[in-house]
């Protein structure tokens, strides 16, 4: 895979427990990823995937947490790949790098070992900026990584539902105000679905919401109570900054 041909940086996660060359600017891994981490329920021996994992963030944190995993970034971008693949090797991880569209044929998946029924649980952080609204990257693969179409959450979650075996799960965190857009997209072949709003701030609006859904999964749908990253006075909570450093899971990652 061919070396960053930018500028990077290596910045700390989970309180120093894990370590990360990442892009110096544009788009950084930050507390979605570890939020999405917290929140992926996996047991060790496991196969997971990460979709568009970018430079690893989410997979690697969950990796942290349960080393004993077979972990796979899937990732577009070829020199986001490349840093995924570097950051693997150097945090002592098991797993393995896939460059592949998420919008390719049942064939494509097959052919880089992501066949039907192939993977205990993905989780993923699909692009939810509107491309108007964003500063579009002159890359093509970059852009299509971050900026959301109207048919993104359905191509990522049609591939999340033809690679994940029966009874797995989705886990994925996009926009609080697109909650709708998630459900109507996993009524298709998912059910058991729990949602955790995640708030900035308490006492305003959730910003993100993050979601777990089961293949094949019929039990109620469960709504937990709001996750607050700060108090009302802006500083942060003792629950978050625990998630933060790797100290705590979220609800939704217990087994």
């Amino acid at each position: 895979m061919p070396e960053a041909a930018f500028p990077v940086t290596e910045d700390a996660f989970l309180a120093g427990k894990l370590r990360l060359r990442q892009p110096a600017s544009g788009h950084r891994a930050g507390h979605d990823a570890i939020l999405l981490a917290a929140a992926t329920r996996a047991r060790p021996g496991e196969r997971l995937a990460d979709f568009g994992a970018g430079v690893g963030a989410a997979g690697l944190a969950v990796a942290t947490r349960l080393r004993d995993l077979a972990l796979v970034l899937v990732e577009i971008d070829p020199e986001l790949a490349a840093l995924a693949s570097t950051n693997l090797a150097a945090n002592g991880m098991r797993g393995e790098v896939v460059r592949l569209d998420l919008a390719a044929d049942a064939a494509a998946f097959a052919d880089v070992g992501l066949g039907p029924d192939s993977l205990d649980g993905v989780l993923m952080n699909p692009p939810f900026n509107h491309p108007v609204r964003q500063q579009a990257s002159p890359n093509p693969d970059r852009r299509s990584a971050h900026a959301a179409t109207r048919s993104t959450l359905d191509v990522w979650v049609h591939a999340a539902r033809r690679t994940i075996k029966p009874g797995g799960a989705l886990t994925l965190i996009w926009r609080a105000d697109g909650l709708a857009e998630i459900v109507t997209a996993l009524t298709r072949g998912f059910g058991s679905l729990a949602i955790l709003p995640v708030h900035g701030r308490d006492g305003e609006t959730a910003i993100r919401v993050v979601v777990r859904a089961i293949k094949g999964g019929r039990a109620p749908l469960q709504l937990y109570s709001g996750f607050m990253l700060n108090d009302s006075a802006g500083v942060p909570t003792e629950q978050a900054k625990a998630v933060l450093a790797g100290e705590a899971i979220l609800p939704l990652g217990c087994a």
